[in-house]
């Protein structure tokens, strides 16, 4: 198949692909080289530049997104749930996040308060996921994140997550916080 009707071949696949496709994937259904993939989807980007679609690499596979600066329109048409991750959530994930594989126990201990319900909440997301057992007493299970968590907050992978230095310094420099100290993971 020549690139131009390769770029074609992908861009359909990518506009009815409800989550990313991952680059083996795209060799398994296409049934090309890599290398023609990657040449296939620069010139799909180029073909897209004046458009309000991109292409984005995201949670480990390439998807088909409308441009940032169309989010409101966008948002307005498909008026979105509400979905938000309550405060306890957030938490939560970001130490199962940085600190993963990670027992129950072990989060309550950072947290200081029972987790149960927004570990619960989190795995039937599907942000979070078992990933086995830790080899102690009792065995409890161990929690890590998912390609679905890095879909939600936009990552490719989770080396893109901030430094957690980084993030202690720069809250600590805001005079308007609390005095309670940052939370060290």
């Amino acid at each position: 198949m020549d690139i131009q009707r390769l770029s074609h071949a992908v861009e359909c696949l990518l506009f009815v692909a409800t989550e990313p496709i991952p680059m083996k994937t795209l060799v398994e259904v296409l049934r090309e080289q890599e290398e023609c993939l990657q040449e296939a989807l620069r010139l799909l980007e180029e073909r897209l530049q004046d458009s309000g679609l991109q292409v984005v690499q995201v949670a480990g596979g390439y998807q088909l997104c409308t441009r940032p600066e169309f989010a409101e329109v966008v948002a307005r048409y498909l008026q979105p749930q509400p979905s938000k991750l309550s405060r306890a959530a957030l938490e939560t994930v970001a130490i199962i996040a940085y600190r993963q594989p990670i027992t129950l126990p072990e989060i309550e201990a950072i947290r200081g308060v029972q987790s149960d319900g927004v570990v619960r909440t989190l795995l039937q997301r599907g942000l979070i996921q078992e990933v086995g057992r830790k080899q102690t007493a009792g065995r409890p299970v161990l929690y890590g994140t998912t390609p679905q968590f890095l879909h939600y907050f936009g990552l490719n992978s989770l080396e893109e997550l901030p430094d957690l230095e980084e993030l202690s310094l720069s809250e600590g420099n805001q005079p308007e916080k609390s005095e309670q100290p940052a939370l060290q993971m």
